[in-house]
């Protein structure tokens, strides 16, 4: 399987450079998590970086690399957007139609 030097930007890796396994489509995987046991024996934490252009090619004008940013909100990715299908609702969002209780 063929891998590629990925940077890191952001978090605990910040500075480093990891290989990291291409995909079918030669890319790396757009999220990449990394887990960190606890020092007690707990649970462990799980550090997301997302993964962004690193710049564009110059003769192309495609992207030539990637690198990964690091993600502290932690989210999984939300998967595909299928046009069909409901978006999550966000917990902070007053539903569409729907008034605030400071309203009246």
């Amino acid at each position: 399987m063929k891998s590629e030097d990925t940077p890191f930007e952001g978090g605990p890796m910040d500075g480093r450079v990891l290989p990291v396994l291409l995909g079918i489509t030669g890319h790396p995987p757009k999220t990449y998590r990394i887990p960190v046991p606890a020092p007690d024996g707990g649970p462990p934490t799980v550090l997301v970086y997302r993964r962004v252009p690193r710049g564009k090619s110059t003769l192309t004008g495609l992207t030539a690399r990637w690198k990964y940013l690091h993600d502290p909100t932690g989210r999984a990715g939300d998967g595909p957007r299928w046009p069909w299908s409901k978006r999550p609702a966000r917990p902070d969002a007053t539903p569409e139609g729907k008034p605030d209780d400071a309203d009246g």
